[in-house]
């Protein structure tokens, strides 16, 4: 019987193999797409990603962030990271040095889908091979997760990301975020020559179509030259019942998901990656659900928060005065998001 199948050849099952083949496990991964993974993502990294995956040995090129500033119409307010340099990546090159990390560990990782899931007392039969464990990392739809019955009641509010990349040289290291009425938009630079824009809305239509609410900024790219197509994700929030099953452990996008606007997902995903891996050296899987609510805690408390809050309309509309009123406030916050996991 093999130790461990990671199902999800994303960050999060990347970092997943990475631990459990440091922890001297035998690990399989399987991910049903080819090649190397793009996904519509915000691409900015906080200082505590940056440090969680050097933890791993993963080290991806990209530009370093010196903070965050919020801008809406004339108003700006921006707070530098106090903790140490984010870095903006380009999704493909986290992916490809995640995979070189995995790789080192002559894990392979192999092109398959699973077609048959049952769990048993002392391990979980996929696709007719045993294993001891398995830690689903497949994403925020997560096929395994819907058929263990974890999926928990569809989420009211529904909110949509959209990536666009642009060849453009990066005006600042900061990433900005701009406010209106029913977008906002996550400029990060990722590249000396290209700045990627994720747009985050409760209203589904094209990347143009809501980008066009945002026209100081759409007028800044207008002789830009659009990179790559426009990749799309959501509805975004997931309600998860349980994050174990038997020996089924859910990692990442997979064990629940409420709003991309604090940009913690890697930092979250390589957190808990550690913390399955853990439980799974233990051989005590039920532990990892506590773990997953400690290392979440911050992540799950600031998100809904901001999330309620932005999605009233005079309370959005207060945002950046406010934070602008209350630099040091917004500092914190800012801070704490800047924090490992």
């Amino acid at each position: 019987m093999k130790d461990l199948l990671v199902v999800g050849g994303g960050p999060s099952g990347l970092a997943t193999a990475v631990y459990a083949a440091r922890a001297g496990f035998d690990v399989s991964v399987w991910e049903r797409h080819a090649g190397v993974l793009d996904k519509a993502c915000g691409e900015g990294l906080m200082p505590g990603a940056v440090s969680a995956l050097s933890g791993i040995g993963v080290d991806p090129p990209g530009v370093d962030l010196a903070g965050i500033r919020y801008v809406k119409d004339a108003r700006t307010v921006a707070a530098p990271f106090r903790s140490g340099v984010g870095r903006g990546v380009r999704r493909t090159a986290l992916h490809t040095a995640l995979r070189r990390a995995v790789t080192a560990f002559s894990v392979d990782v192999e092109q398959r889908s699973v077609t048959e899931l049952r769990l048993e007392p002392a391990g979980v039969v996929v696709n007719g091979t045993r294993f001891r464990y398995v830690v689903a990392a497949d994403g925020l739809h997560s096929p395994i997760r819907r058929r263990l019955g974890l999926d928990g009641p569809p989420a009211r509010l529904r909110r949509f990301g959209l990536r666009r990349h642009f060849r453009f040289t990066p005006w600042t290291s900061f990433v900005e975020v701009h406010w209106a009425p029913e977008v906002e938009a996550y400029v990060t630079p990722v590249a000396f020559d290209l700045v990627g824009v994720a747009l985050l809305t409760r209203e589904r239509g094209s990347f143009d179509q809501h980008f066009k609410r945002l026209p100081s900024l759409q007028e800044r790219f207008r002789h830009a030259e659009p990179a790559g197509q426009v990749l799309g994700a959501g509805p975004l929030l997931q309600h998860v019942r349980a994050r174990v099953a038997g020996r089924v452990l859910l990692v990442g996008d997979a064990s629940g998901y409420i709003d991309a606007l604090t940009g913690e997902g890697i930092a979250l995903g390589v957190a808990q990656a550690r913390a399955a891996v853990a439980a799974i050296a233990a051989d005590d899987p039920a532990r990892y659900e506590g773990d997953w609510l400690r290392v979440t805690r911050r992540y799950r408390m600031l998100t809904s928060s901001l999330l309620v809050g932005t999605q009233l309309r005079p309370l959005r509309q207060l945002l950046v005065p406010t934070a602008q009123l209350l630099p040091r406030a917004f500092g914190a916050v800012v801070e704490s998001l800047a924090r490992p996991a």
